[in-house]
């Protein structure tokens, strides 16, 4: 791969632009899908932002929505400058490739380390916190040997396996997803890890801001990162019940390799793992069976992002739409139900223009009215 072209295309963000992106996607009820939603209607971030209360309003919210202000994106930003980190756009050379690909991708990432780890094609190794001497050791040989071949480590900074594979990949290239903000690792015991790798040739990422402190439920969105900037994900002993086989689904929905290693039928820490094996992983049992698998899948331009992928339109001006009326927000409502349904789904039942029918939507989503799936779905919000 050609590490410059790499890091060479793609937009570049002016100062301006970076603050309205940050205050939109700190602002109420705004996700990924959203931000893009927004930008792709509106044309850029501050378009979008002075839209954002008449939209929620539109969707019947029950209180004013908060939308972030310049103050508070200036300050992150400063916090993120003191750190050491800085925040890269989804279209901006800096992004990881594969990441940018997938549905959902955040569409700002804070970053800190070294930004070439993320140009090189990642490979994911998660597993169990409470790992065996003999996963954390197999875990490392992997790591070492992976990153060895080109691979850049990907990871979560958890205990055992995760801890296990950013060692072993220090000196190769190592990414770590994290679920809080940049400046609060989790576990506390790993402070150290973190600053090894990103003093050296690894690179920590979040999409979260500064200062949160990660919750249970931030790990999932931790666990799409993983997978998103991964070409094959490996896992190394998992429960059944566990983050690393949603890992493992994230990867599988998102088209990268599922690898898994085997081990005892009797070993509770084993049993996700033989899963995946039996709903066709790839079995690992030897770093070749990573690269083999890997191999067919490395073209030259694999990594290298392309023009227009993955980044929405910035200060574009959007084609000139009729605002839905009265009626068609009703009967769109109304086709919508707790059970998720596909947007095109609700276009040909109602009838109603597409753009229509995405601005209603967008209109009940900053409402929070709205619940948007995985799979590109939508659902009305439980009550």
């Amino acid at each position: 791969m050609d590490e410059r072209s790499a890091r060479t295309r793609g937009i570049a963000l002016t100062d301006r632009q970076r603050i309205a992106w940050l205050r939109l996607i700190r602002s109420d009820n705004v996700g990924p899908v959203t931000f893009r939603e927004l930008i792709n209607h509106f044309g850029s971030a501050e378009a979008a932002l002075d839209m954002v209360p008449e939209l929620s309003r539109r969707g019947g919210a029950s209180r004013s929505i908060r939308v972030a202000s310049r103050a508070e994106a200036e300050r992150e930003l400063e916090i993120a400058e003191r750190h050491g980190a800085a925040f890269v756009g989804i279209g901006e050379p800096d992004y990881p490739p594969l990441l940018r690909q997938i549905d959902g991708a955040p569409p700002l990432l804070a970053v800190k380390g070294n930004r070439t780890a993320a140009a090189a094609p990642g490979v994911g190794i998660v597993g169990a916190r409470n790992a065996s001497i003999s996963g954390v050791k197999f875990a490392g040989l992997l790591a070492r040997e992976i990153g060895r071949s080109g691979y850049c480590i990907v990871s979560g900074l958890a205990r055992g396996i995760d801890t296990a594979a950013h060692r072993a990949s220090l000196d190769t290239g190592t990414i770590a997803a994290m679920a809080g903000g940049l400046d609060k690792p989790y576990p506390p015991e790993n402070i150290g890890l973190l600053a090894e790798l990103t003093e050296g040739q690894g690179l920590a990422v979040s999409e979260m801001p500064f200062g949160w402190e990660p919750r249970a439920r931030d790990f999932p969105r931790r666990n799409r990162l993983i997978a998103g900037m991964s070409l094959g994900l490996v896992v190394v002993e998992a429960a059944v019940r566990s983050g690393s086989l949603i890992t493992a689904r994230n990867a599988a929905d998102f088209g990268r390799l599922v690898f898994a290693v085997p081990g005892s039928p009797l070993d509770p820490r084993c049993e996700g793992t033989n899963g995946l094996l039996k709903d066709g992983a790839t079995i690992v049992t030897a770093p070749e069976d990573v690269l083999e698998g890997l191999r067919p899948l490395c073209e030259p331009d694999l990594f290298t992002p392309r023009p227009g992928a993955g980044e929405p339109a910035e200060d574009v001006p959007p084609t000139l739409r009729l605002p839905p009326s009265d009626g068609e927000r009703e009967r769109i409502a109304e086709a919508l139900s707790q059970v998720p349904a596909e947007i095109d789904e609700i276009i040909r039942h109602t009838g109603i223009a597409a753009a229509s029918v995405y601005l209603v939507l967008l209109e009940l989503d900053l409402a929070g009215r709205l619940q948007r799936h995985a799979d590109g779905r939508v659902s009305m919000s439980p009550d």
